[in-house]
């Protein structure tokens, strides 16, 4: 059994079969930060999926969101002293990818918001409940950056691309029961119910016929290897590039000093 306790910004706890992961940055939302939780979370889903004793995973946020997404003030940081080796590009990369093979089924807890890189985190799960007090959104081009973390795979993979398009180019976040509405997310419960939810889809997947399920997700997500080999690359590229525009670092000032951007195109 692999060791959880190596990590710091999220926790692991395994119980009859199931591993409940949990972001655990409350106090910033559980922001993705670079390399931070960003890197345990592509390393904990190679413990994961080396470990027997888990047959479904969990994932859910600690405190009132599931996640924020990217840490702003990472983010500005990281673009008024750019360093090629922490550009998203590998990052992102490695998460997504870890996260398609990891061979368990991941149900997603949504027990707050998921915007931005939290969102994509979410929805690249196999199955996603939603607290009814929570919003899912990409509001990547609200900081003036491409929607390349994922996005611009996993929502027209779920909703269509002439959707897809409308919310990842708005920002616009939608409310659980629309999301559940329009097919990006599979159920939303009240939020006191959300984690006996979970449980009782993770108890029922575990105790379930382990292989037929497994190579039932392995068969499904070939078609997002597929677009992940497609688009991803591209559209990492260019949110690395975004990340040193002017419009970013904009919206980066405007976020810290609590006011709206002025976006000029640059």
């Amino acid at each position: 059994m692999p060791d959880y306790t190596v990590y710091s910004d999220l926790t692991v706890e395994v119980s009859d079969k199931v591993a409940t992961v949990t972001l655990n940055r409350p106090d910033r939302l559980n922001a993705i930060n670079f390399p931070g939780l960003h890197e345990e979370l592509e390393n904990v889903m190679l413990d994961l999926n080396g470990d027997p004793d888990v047959h479904v995973i969990i994932l859910t946020g600690s405190g009132r969101a599931f996640s924020a997404g990217g840490d702003i003030a990472g983010m500005k940081q990281r673009a008024a002293n750019p360093d090629l080796r922490y550009l998203p590009t590998g990052y992102g990369r490695r998460l997504i990818l870890n996260m398609l093979e990891v061979q368990q089924p991941i149900i997603a807890a949504l027990n707050g918001d998921a915007v931005g890189l939290g969102a994509t985190l979410a929805l690249f799960c196999d199955i996603i409940i939603a607290a009814d007090t929570a919003r899912v959104g990409d509001p990547h081009v609200r900081v003036g950056l491409v929607a390349g973390d994922g996005g611009a795979i996993i929502w027209p993979a779920l909703i269509g691309v002439a959707k897809a398009k409308e919310f990842l180019m708005t920002g616009n976040l939608l409310s659980a029961e629309e999301a559940e509405r329009i097919g990006l997310i599979n159920k939303v419960v009240p939020a006191d119910e959300l984690m006996d939810s979970a449980n009782q889809m993770a108890s029922r997947l575990a105790n379930g016929a382990t292989l037929a399920i497994r190579w039932t997700k392995f068969s499904i997500n070939k078609q997002l290897r597929i677009q992940m080999n497609q688009v991803l690359d591209t559209s990492l590229a260019l949110e690395a590039l975004t990340f040193l525009s002017k419009d970013h670092m904009e919206a980066a000032d405007a976020f810290l000093e609590k006011r709206r951007p002025n976006f000029t195109g640059q």
